[in-house]
């Protein structure tokens, strides 16, 4: 039995149905399982409420678990340090203490590469390269890979830690897939400083996988970043033009007009309670070049990550079908009934 958090989000969306197609029983938390009825579809899914702060619930929901996924947080451009620590660092703690009662014989930590915060120019990122947070989401999130480190180091938790890219894919409505595929779409494109700075996508299933084979192969203690190849924003929006077939014009957006617009912005949301459109948080990730190397995943996870445009295809087409719920690539009812 698996005990995966973060079940019923994007990653989980594609993380679920393949380790159902692996042959592995899922035991899935969510704070909203009446949100979340795809989970039914599944016979070998047992779905529980908990929240992934609530220690003594998690124990309890983690017997009989023999691995963990753990892959439960919260993800936003705009939010207050002490929401990101509770959810990501605190609840990180619970997570690891609640699977050391329980006797969890393995564990898999999503993190993401993002913790980077602010690569230099020319630099390839790779898992030794020193972390400096850039905004309080990269922050706990770091925080929460030294608390699976504190574990493994001090109770001998076998815990793996993975650190995706920038997600995108069917069933993805926010970050990447929205600058980069949603807005386009409805002809909103805006490229900034020409197109020139590099982002760091991994399609979703592979991301998936790469958790699967972390929890396989992987070695505890390690760090393992699992991205698609880096490519430029203008490369980007090329490939994705040509494959939707869309001939809006690209807004030019020096990078000084877009940081003072985000900073606008972003006061104004101080007031309205609402995330900005264009957040200063996306500062980071934007007017960066994140150039990822993933050869240590490649060479001991035998993670082999698709083509960007071949993902571009897939992601567009589950836009062009509406938005379904239910995606043929990333379903295992048929499979498991």
């Amino acid at each position: 039995m698996i005990f995966v958090t973060g079940g019923s989000g994007f990653l989980g969306h594609h993380l679920v149905p393949m380790l159902c197609r692996a042959g592995h029983s899922v035991r899935v938390l969510t704070r909203h399982p009446e949100a979340n009825t795809w989970l039914r579809r599944f016979p070998h899914v047992e779905v529980i409420r908990g929240d992934v702060r609530d220690q003594q619930a998690l124990t309890s929901a983690m017997q009989g678990c023999k691995y963990l996924i753990h892959a439960g947080g919260m993800f936003r451009f705009w939010g207050s340090a002490e929401e990101f620590q509770a959810t990501n660092t605190q609840g990180a703690e619970s997570v690891f203490a609640a699977a050391l009662v329980a006797g969890v014989e393995r564990i898999v930590h999503v993190s993401t590469i993002a913790v980077i915060g602010q690569p230099k120019p020319d630099e390839l990122i790779d898992e030794c390269t020193p972390a400096k947070p850039a905004d309080p989401y990269q922050q706990s999130k770091l925080n929460a890979e030294a608390v699976a480190m504190r574990y493994q180091s001090d109770h001998g938790l076998p815990i793996v830690i993975l650190r995706p890219g920038a997600y995108y894919g069917p069933f993805g409505e926010y970050a990447f897939n929205r600058l980069f595929f949603k807005d386009p779409m409805r002809g909103i494109i805006m490229q900034v400083d020409g197109g020139r700075n590099m982002i760091f996508p991994v399609y979703i299933g592979d991301a998936a996988q790469a958790a699967l084979l972390a929890l396989e192969h992987g070695h505890a203690g390690e760090v393992y970043n699992v991205c698609g190849e880096s490519i430029s924003h203008k490369e980007a929006f090329d490939i994705i033009c040509e494959e939707a077939h869309l001939r809006w014009p690209r807004m030019p957006i020096p990078g000084w007009l877009g940081i003072a617009t985000a900073r606008a912005m972003t006061a104004l949301s101080n007031v309205t309670r609402r995330e900005p459109f264009w957040p200063i948080n996306l500062r980071s990730y934007v007017y960066n070049s994140w150039r990822v190397s993933s050869e240590k995943a490649r060479r001991e996870l035998s993670f082999a990550p698709i083509d960007f445009r071949e993902g571009a295809r897939r992601t567009i087409a589950w836009y062009r079908a509406g938005r379904p719920q239910v995606w043929p690539e990333a379903d295992c009812s048929d499979t498991e009934a």
